[in-house]
């Protein structure tokens, strides 16, 4: 095993190769396919439960993911139907091939309600974002017009990215169980990153499907919506996280949607915590020399230049810590006569925060 700092320990030195599968633990494989980003990839899980396969998450709708997929479907794991397809959440590189798997041998999939009823949302009407009054959240936070513009641009691009979602699907809640042959998996749900992705533990074996709210190496982007404009996207997050150092043994498997499965859950939880905290510390800072708008912000946050194609996260993540801050009443707003939001620093204990 790999060992990182503060004991967290990833299970394999390398991942397998794109179309390839690794057994991780007894009936788990763990598969990559590839994203044309600059996080290259996605994992995808398959489930033996004896008589079928189980998949957990698919890759984008692509030919590159299909490709990937056929080689698998028709290797090792040919011969067996698919039972569930279990997505995560509605992000295309998780959700994008659902129905395409699906289609090819009947196969139920399994998703969240809330994130089954978003990418619906976004499928079915991928312009909604361009409505004025979601130019307006950008406009109000600093944000230069032709950046909000080219942010709202790529907001319409769920249909390129996603298969159109299946017609039906079977609603799993936080506490559920679902029952794979003899494997008994246990709903978590967790926010921040989605509003209510579908995270799986099974306890008895010490596996954790985590989807994308924990990974090695890397944070989940946090970000604001323009459709929720004021919620603490990330309070919700850190208090997920917490949730799950409080119920996921130690010493369980975190099998993540990015980048390798690791021991050591707990302590990852501790690394991101201190990680968010410092960031929004820098923002006090840099919010006590004068106000600033959450534009402003982007240059403490991320200490390099940030490609367009990114700028939404980026700016969606910036505007997540100004509201943990406002919820915390560490910064407050004030309003200038250009109708900009800013912030500057409060003087305050926000050790109950």
């Amino acid at each position: 095993m790999t060992q990182f700092q503060n004991g967290v320990r990833a299970i394999v030195e390398s991942p397998p190769a794109f179309g390839e599968w690794l057994e991780v633990a007894e009936g788990i494989f763990w598969a990559r396919i590839a994203l044309p980003f600059r996080l290259n990839h996605v994992n995808v899980y398959l489930i033996d439960d004896g008589s079928s396969w189980n998949i957990v998450d698919t890759g984008l709708s692509n030919n590159a993911a299909q490709v990937a997929w056929e080689r698998l479907l028709s290797g090792r794991m040919a011969g067996r139907t698919i039972s569930k397809i279990i997505v995560t959440h509605h992000h295309p590189d998780h959700v994008g091939l659902a129905t395409w798997l699906a289609d090819r041998g009947g196969a139920e999939v399994v998703m969240s309600g809330t994130e089954y009823l978003l990418g619906l949302t976004y499928w079915l009407d991928s312009d909604a974002m361009k409505a004025d009054h979601y130019r307006e959240f950008y406009r109000a936070r600093g944000l230069e017009a032709e950046i909000a513009e080219s942010i709202l641009d790529r907001s319409a691009r769920y249909q390129s990215l996603t298969s159109p979602l299946p017609f039906s699907f079977r609603r799993l809640l936080h506490g559920d169980r679902l029952k794979l042959n003899g494997r008994t998996l246990e709903v978590i749900t967790g926010g921040g990153h989605a509003p209510e992705q579908l995270l799986l533990y099974c306890r008895e074996s010490g596996v954790f499907f985590a989807g994308d709210q924990i990974m090695l190496g890397i944070t989940p982007n946090v970000s604001v919506s323009p459709r929720n404009p004021n919620g603490d996207v990330l309070g919700l997050f850190l208090a997920s996280l917490h949730a799950l150092k409080s119920d996921i043994d130690e010493g369980a498997l975190v099998l993540p949607g990015h980048n390798l499965p690791f021991i050591g859950l707990s302590k990852r939880v501790d690394e991101i915590d201190r990680h968010h905290e410092a960031r929004l510390a820098d923002i006090v800072q840099f919010c006590s020399r004068a106000p600033r708008s959450a534009a402003d912000l982007l240059q403490i946050l991320f200490r390099r230049p940030i490609d367009r194609s990114v700028m939404g996260l980026a700016f969606g993540e910036a505007c997540a810590h100004v509201n943990r801050l406002l919820e915390q009443g560490r910064i407050a707003i004030t309003i200038g006569d250009d109708g900009v939001q800013r912030y500057t620093s409060q003087p305050t204990d926000h050790s109950q925060g």
